[in-house]
């Protein structure tokens, strides 16, 4: 299970590809991301949600094509699906509603008109500003708040030509998180192996 840490290095190390429609590679981003959950004092958890936010994009074959098809490659999806074997529910709730957490803030006029036109073409391809009543079954999802933290740092994670840490930095938090998810799992399976044999 501990190979899917020298993958993310990997990927992270080696994809040069640029943040679809922005001047900074995706790599950069998503660590970008993760640093500013760091300075805004954010749990351990949300730090890998922000880190692997966008991991999807890793996982899809060729993102910016889908986008100039005007296709949503539903990359949070991809990215939550592929990573759940390995990280909790905590993690990956965030990374799952990331884009929808940006429908849901982009009812408020300036944080609509904040974005830059990358983003706010992508968030035409994923179906755009949510309603009122979306908005409602939104708040009602377990970690939206943490989406919604999230999303506020992936807009502020576009800047180039700045001092960002290394993916090697965070393969410690990594592990860590992997650790815990093994052993819930552990605990998991122990408590119903003795519901089993009472």
């Amino acid at each position: 299970m501990l190979n899917i840490i020298e993958e993310i290095i990997f990927n992270f190390s080696n994809n040069k590809s640029l943040y679809i429609g922005e001047e900074l590679t995706m790599s950069e981003h998503m660590i970008q991301t993760a640093m500013l959950a760091e300075k805004n004092k954010c749990s351990d958890d949300l730090i890998c949600s922000s880190l692997l936010h966008d991991y999807g994009h890793f996982v899809l074959e060729k993102p910016n094509q889908l986008v100039n098809d005007n296709i949503d490659g539903n990359h949070e999806m991809i990215g939550a699906n592929y990573l759940k074997k390995y990280f909790s529910n905590i993690i990956i709730e965030p990374i799952l509603l990331h884009v929808d957490a940006k429908k849901y803030l982009a009812r408020n006029k300036k944080y609509f008109d904040d974005l830059s036109e990358a983003s706010k073409t992508s968030l035409k391809l994923q179906g755009g500003i949510m309603n009122e009543n979306e908005a409602k079954q939104f708040e009602k999802k377990k970690n939206y708040k943490n989406a919604i933290k999230l999303r506020k740092f992936d807009e502020g994670a576009k800047k180039q030509n700045i001092k960002i840490k290394d993916i090697k930095d965070y393969k410690e938090l990594l592990i860590s998180k992997i650790i815990k998810m093994l052993l819930n799992c552990v605990s998991s399976m122990k408590v119903l192996k003795s519901k089993i044999l009472r």
